[in-house]
């Protein structure tokens, strides 16, 4: 993973990669609606871009004002190499300093993902986007 840099990106100037990165992973890969995908939030929430060592996109995440994380996506080809990991932190340290409770849904498949990054699942399964979903929280630590 040497070359990969993470970090937190403005929606104004990063908006072309970063949907670029959802729309191949949720609607092209996924076959999640482009109408579900772009929910109109986007503006107020902090978004995270990873670029491997040329600078091309590779993965994102964002944060929302309520401090639920989600739009999770590495591309396919990067997947299985710390990526996603690194954008989740950078999204908990990020909704941590701004003293916000941290919660997702997850997809059902991605979910030991997020235990390994101490979430726990609440509730029960869910559907959005026509996929399983679980809420997770991340305790306070």
């Amino acid at each position: 993973m040497s070359g990969v840099f993470a970090r937190e990106v403005p929606w104004a100037r990063h908006e072309q990669a970063l949907s670029s990165l959802r729309r191949t992973v949720f609607v092209e890969e996924q076959g999640v609606a482009e109408d579900e995908e772009w929910d109109g939030a986007d503006p107020d929430c902090r978004h995270f871009l990873a670029e491997d060592g040329d600078g091309v996109p590779i993965g994102t995440a964002r944060l929302m004002p309520s401090g639920q994380i989600g739009r999770m996506a590495v591309l396919p080809e990067w997947r299985g190499q710390g990526i996603g990991a690194r954008l989740l932190k950078l999204a908990v340290d990020a909704a941590r300093a701004a003293q916000q409770s941290v919660f997702l849904h997850a997809q059902s498949h991605a979910v030991g993902f997020y235990e390994r990054a101490g979430f726990k699942a609440t509730g029960k399964p869910f559907m959005e986007a026509g996929i399983e979903h679980l809420e997770m929280t991340l305790p306070v630590p």
